[in-house]
C-alpha cells in the first residue's frame, strides 16, 4: 500500500463511526487520480491554503473596518482560530481532523473586503441578481472563480460544510456542524477580545451571568464552550451544547450586538462601504475591458454582473479603497 492507503486503513481504525472516512468521500464534481500520499482531505486542506482566494482573508475585516493595530483580527486569524476550535472538538470525538480542517480553512474565503458591511452592500448592489451571502461565493469561488476560472474542485464533503457553516439545513457531516459551532464560539470571544482593546469594552461590561457560567477571559470562555460541546455531543449523534450553556451562548451574542456590533463608534465608518463599492461596481460594469482578463472569462459564461461581484467581492480592503481612489479622487498635480 501506498502512503495515502495505509492513512485510509488506519481512519478505519481510529475514527468514530459517525466520522467520516477519506475512502468514503461521495467525490469531486470531476473525477481525477488519487493523489499517492495525501488523503481526499487533506489535498482540499492543500488546494484552500495555497489559493489566492485564501492569502487575501489577510487583508480583509473581521469586525473593525482597516483598524490601526498590529493585534486586532483579520478575516485570515478569524479562519485559524475556527480551525483550531474545530480541530480540537473533532479530535475529542474522533471525527476526521483532515475534513474539519478542510471547511474550516474554507468556510469564509468567499468573504468581502469590509466584513459584513461589505456583504450587506454587495447584496443590495445584487439585488436584482440573486443578492449575495458570503457562503453562497465562498462555494462559487471554489467551484468557479479560483485556479483561473477552473475552480478548486473540492470534495462534496468539504464543499457542504463550506456552504453551510452559517445557513440551514446544517452541514451534511459532523465535521462540517463542528466548524459551525467553532465559527460561533470563535467570532463571539476574539470580538470582545478586540472590542476591549479598542476601548468599546471593559471586561467589566461583561454581565456577571456570562463570566460566571462561561468564565471571565478569553481563554477560559473558549475552554468552557468546547468542553461543554465534546460533553454533549458525546452519544448524540450531533455537534450540540448543553441547553444550559447554549442559552448564556445566545445572551452572550445579544450582548455583544448591542454593545459592538451596532456600536455607533465601532461603526460609524460602515455607512461609506456601499458607495464604495457602488462606485467601484460601477466603474467596472461601465467598462468590463478594464476587468483582469480571468474575470471576463466569467462574465462572458456567468454575465457581467456576476463577474464583477466576482471581483469587487475577493478585493481586500486596502485593495477597494485603492482602487475607489484611483478610479475617482484625483491625484495632486505637481509642477517641477
Amino acid at each position: 500500500m501506498n502512503v495515502r492507503e495505509k492513512r485510509e486503513e488506519l481512519e478505519k481504525k481510529m475514527l468514530g463511526p459517525l466520522a467520516v472516512r477519506a475512502a468514503d468521500t461521495k467525490g469531486r464534481q470531476r473525477p481525477e487520480p488519487e493523489c499517492r500520499t495525501r488523503t481526499c482531505f487533506q489535498r482540499d486542506v492543500d488546494r484552500i491554503t495555497y489559493s489566492k482566494a485564501f492569502r487575501r482573508l489577510k487583508h480583509k475585516t473581521q469586525v473593525f473596518l482597516l483598524p490601526e493595530g498590529d493585534h486586532y483580527r483579520t478575516r485570515l486569524t478569524h479562519t485559524l482560530e475556527v480551525t483550531r476550535i474545530a480541530r480540537t472538538i473533532a479530535r475529542a470525538l474522533r471525527l476526521n481532523e483532515d475534513l474539519t480542517e478542510a471547511v474550516a480553512l474554507g468556510h469564509d474565503i468567499g468573504h468581502t473586503p469590509f466584513g459584513h458591511a461589505g456583504e450587506r452592500a454587495l447584496n443590495e448592489i445584487m439585488k436584482d441578481e440573486g443578492g449575495f451571502r458570503h457562503y453562497e461565493q465562498s462555494l462559487r469561488l471554489i467551484d468557479r472563480v479560483e485556479n483561473g476560472g477552473k475552480g478548486l474542485n473540492l470534495t462534496f464533503e468539504v464543499r457542504d460544510g463550506i456552504v453551510r457553516h452559517t445557513c440551514d439545513p446544517p452541514a451534511a457531516t459532523l465535521e462540517g456542524r463542528a466548524v459551525r459551532l467553532a465559527d460561533r464560539i470563535a467570532y463571539i470571544n476574539h470580538d470582545v477580545d478586540d472590542a476591549i482593546r479598542a476601548g468599546i469594552l471593559s471586561g467589566d461590561d461583561i454581565p456577571q451571568e456570562i463570566s460566571s457560567m462561561l468564565g471571565g477571559s478569553y481563554s477560559g470562555r473558549i475552554n468552557t464552550l468546547v468542553e461543554d460541546a465534546i460533553e454533549a455531543s458525546a452519544g448524540a449523534g450531533d455537534i450540540v451544547l448543553s441547553p444550559a450553556v447554549y442559552f448564556v451562548l445566545c445572551g452572550f451574542e445579544d450582548f455583544m450586538y448591542e454593545r459592538v456590533y451596532k456600536n455607533p463608534i465601532a461603526k460609524k465608518e460602515e455607512r461609506k462601504v456601499l458607495g464604495l463599492l457602488e462606485g467601484i461596481f460601477g466603474h467596472f460594469t461601465a467598462h468590463p475591458d478594464e476587468l483582469p482578463e480571468e474575470y471576463r472569462a466569467i462574465a462572458e459564461k456567468d454575465g457581467l454582473m456576476r463577474a464583477v461581484c466576482d471581483y469587487v467581492s475577493g478585493m481586500s480592503d486596502d485593495f477597494a479603497v485603492d482602487t475607489y481612489r484611483t478610479l475617482y479622487i484625483p491625484e495632486a498635480w505637481n509642477v517641477r
